[in-house]
């Protein structure tokens, strides 16, 4: 990537909620000599964010604006002037692709906050050789979804590396606690995933290393115990009890694999094993059960929901209903108000899996 370009940041989709909410942190947070900008299709309402920027952080340099529709030409011209896209325009099936796409052919570094596997599965065909040849680090899932996961991962499977030698055989998540709110764009995305998808290929972009670039001969932690099996719940004293579904699990396991894959890729290619997770790593995650029956009755309604979402007829008429009873508008979500007191609670417990020959050689070597 050249060095010379005018920002070091873009932000894209500054006027819609998320996109709000990302540059007020980044006002709030980021060095005040950062060079960035505000992108999006209407004039007007970036000027109002900047506005709203200036009552927050009076004493630094508001960002430029760049108005941009989203043409092959014009995006291409924009990426060409940051180091970094970070968008927010969502749903990202429908309007995410051409960014991206800019960003992977001009060598330019991408950061989303989709949730939206199946469309992330669909563009690594497309997009991650042609990203590794103009040096672009694309990174999807930059929200809740996975942020958690993915980096828990990384930083618990090093940790073991550094410390004990050992590569990680499995990790096992659990959500315990927390308070949080739904934005309108990301329900309207989880809404639009059926119909723009269907069932089977999103069973098939949901399956546990759909977007890992490697498979691992003999992954670990693959069997079930009889809660498991039956009820779908498990026991973990370790992570405070019982354990029951969670609704982000397919998806942060997804990008949770894709890490450890190309982790492994990089060990094999510079022979360093100590790169790797562990040959033999699997990832999964819960949510804390306050008693068997409440656990009982989430994995029933997470089944319910899918089960009538994956049916065109029952969607089409359960769709309406949803949108105006149970979710926010679209460019809605928590007020700022509520969002003080959000948090989130995870605990993490892992397997570990000692190399005893390579600790023997080690020793002869040092005797």
């Amino acid at each position: 990537m050249a060095q010379s370009r005018q920002y070091e940041l873009i932000l894209f989709g500054a006027t819609g909620y998320t996109g709000k909410l990302t540059a007020e942190w980044i006002s709030q947070h980021l060095p005040t000599d950062l060079k960035w900008a505000i992108a999006g299709r209407n004039t007007k309402k970036l000027q109002d964010v900047v506005e709203d920027l200036r009552k927050l952080s009076p004493d630094r340099k508001q960002p430029d604006i760049e108005t941009c529709e989203l043409k092959e030409d014009q995006l291409t011209a924009l990426v060409l002037k940051t180091r970094l896209v970070i968008t927010t325009i969502g749903p990202f099936m429908f309007h995410g692709e051409p960014l991206l796409s800019a960003c992977a052919h001009t060598g330019t570094h991408y950061i989303d906050s989709t949730g939206e596997v199946p469309w992330i599965h669909s563009l690594l065909p497309k997009y991650h050789a042609l990203a590794r040849s103009t040096g672009a680090i694309l990174i999807p899932e930059c929200g809740l979804d996975s942020v958690p996961a993915d980096l828990l991962s990384y930083a618990l499977t090093t940790h073991i590396r550094r410390t004990l030698n050992a590569g990680t055989a499995s990790l096992t998540m659990s959500y315990v606690d927390g308070a949080s709110g739904v934005s309108g764009g990301t329900s309207e995305t989880i809404l639009q995933l059926f119909d723009h998808y269907g069932a089977r290929k999103l069973g098939e972009a949901l399956a546990p290393w759909s977007l890992s670039p490697v498979r691992p001969k003999n992954p670990a932690g693959g069997e079930k115990g009889g809660w498991e099996r039956w009820f779908g719940l498990r026991n973990v004293p370790e992570l405070g009890g019982l354990q029951t579904s969670w609704l982000m699990a397919g998806v942060d396991r997804c990008i949770v694999h894709r890490s450890w894959g190309l982790h492994e890729e990089r060990a094999a290619t510079a022979n360093n094993p100590h790169l790797s997770y562990g040959p033999r790593f699997s990832f999964k995650e819960y949510m804390r059960a306050s008693s068997f029956l409440s656990g009982l009755a989430v994995n029933l309604a997470m089944a319910t929901f899918g089960i009538l979402f994956a049916l065109p007829l029952t969607r089409y008429l359960l769709k309406p209903l949803v949108k105006r009873f149970v979710v926010p508008a679209q460019g809605d979500g928590p007020s700022r108000e509520s969002m003080k007191n959000d948090f989130m609670s995870y605990r993490a417990q892992r397997l570990f899996l000692i190399d005893f020959k390579s600790i023997l050689k080690s020793k002869k070597r040092s005797i």
